[in-house]
């Protein structure tokens, strides 16, 4: 596989149009391998996974992957759609079938005719959708609302959830007969905190993917940011650590990143508010006072060497300290 923009080869990640599915953990590379393997057939896939695990980036590998990848990729997020318009838009609506409906419009299902369609959020559909989404999976026919015409698709199926299906069969509120229609084919895709290992693979494609998009100098990522980086539990996952590298990029572009510049979420009590700001910090488990007093002092330093357009001389006397102090305290934090 050709070399991605992040300069990771194909043995760590997917290419997926823009957007890429990046790893080497054990774990990533066994849903590396399902959708090799799944791709060229027309199997019925079922994606779980929690939030911002890229659920839709795994959809759209299949589909690209798939002898289906000149065709239409139609993605539906079910839990986006008001319960009452979720017939029509997936399966059309015939002109005049409803307040509003001034012409005939063509529903999802239609629109990827050939293609793939993908499910998201499906543990969103109400029951009484579920029995129609059952039969278009076993016959491949629907009918458009207030339509007699029964239309026939060719279209490959892919859902996603982020609950648990089975659970959610035990309490009443999923069909199991859809359940088990649905998941043919499951992949599961592990939480980022479950493969920390790939973080610092994903920082650098991020890093040089949004310096591209916002044509900003990359930041540079301290060895403390990373550390702080492996610690976090990434709540939001991928896409947590996405928006936090975006974020970085837009309002710090070209600096080095340390952790007094990151969200407060994920210091964990380790640094206290900077000096000067009234509020008080008092963290449950502490402050790592050593920690902080080395990230302050990075500050102070790279705050100085800003102001002084990088003249180590000016940014010492700035400080009041000699150069060779200046350079020595660079040196020890790794600020060279």
């Amino acid at each position: 596989m050709s070399e991605t923009a992040g300069g990771i080869l194909g043995q760590t990640g997917l290419a997926v149009t823009e957007s890429y599915l990046v790893g080497q953990s054990e774990k990533i590379r066994k849903v590396f391998d399902l959708i090799e393997r799944v791709s060229d057939s027309d199997s019925t896939v079922l994606i779980m996974g929690e939030s911002g695990t890229g659920k839709e980036l795994v959809a759209r590998a299949i589909h690209e992957r798939s002898p289906r990848r000149g065709k239409p990729f139609i993605p539906v997020n079910c839990g986006a759609i008001p319960e009452g318009l979720m017939e029509a838009e997936f399966f059309g609506h015939e002109k005049g079938a409803f307040t509003g409906a001034v012409e005939k419009r063509e529903g999802r299902f239609e629109l990827a005719d050939g293609g793939t369609i993908f499910l998201d959020e499906i543990s969103e559909m109400p029951p009484y959708l579920q029995v129609k989404l059952l039969r278009v999976i076993q016959e491949k026919a629907f009918e458009r609302v207030g339509g007699m015409k029964t239309l026939t698709v060719d279209v490959r199926i892919v859902a996603a959830t982020n609950r648990n299906l089975e659970n959610e069969v035990r309490e009443g509120r999923f069909r199991e007969d859809l359940f088990y229609r649905l998941n043919v084919i499951p992949i599961e895709i592990p939480p980022l905190r479950e493969r920390r290992e790939d973080i610092p693979l994903l920082c650098e494609y991020f890093v040089e993917r949004f310096s591209r998009k916002h044509n900003k100098p990359p930041v540079t990522l301290s060895r403390d940011v990373m550390e702080v980086f492996s610690e976090y539990s990434w709540p939001g996952n991928v896409r947590e650590l996405e928006n936090t590298i975006e974020r970085l990029t837009v309002l710090k572009g070209g600096s080095v990143i340390v952790p007094y510049d990151l969200p407060r979420k994920m210091l964990s009590g380790k640094i206290p508010d900077v000096p000067g700001v009234e509020e008080e910090v008092n963290p449950i488990n502490g402050i790592d006072l050593e920690f902080a007093l080395r990230e302050y002092e990075k500050r102070l330093i790279l705050n100085a060497l800003s102001i002084c357009n990088n003249v180590k001389s000016r940014a010492a006397r700035y400080l009041n300290i000699n150069r060779t102090t200046l350079i020595q305290k660079m040196k020890r934090l790794g600020l060279e």
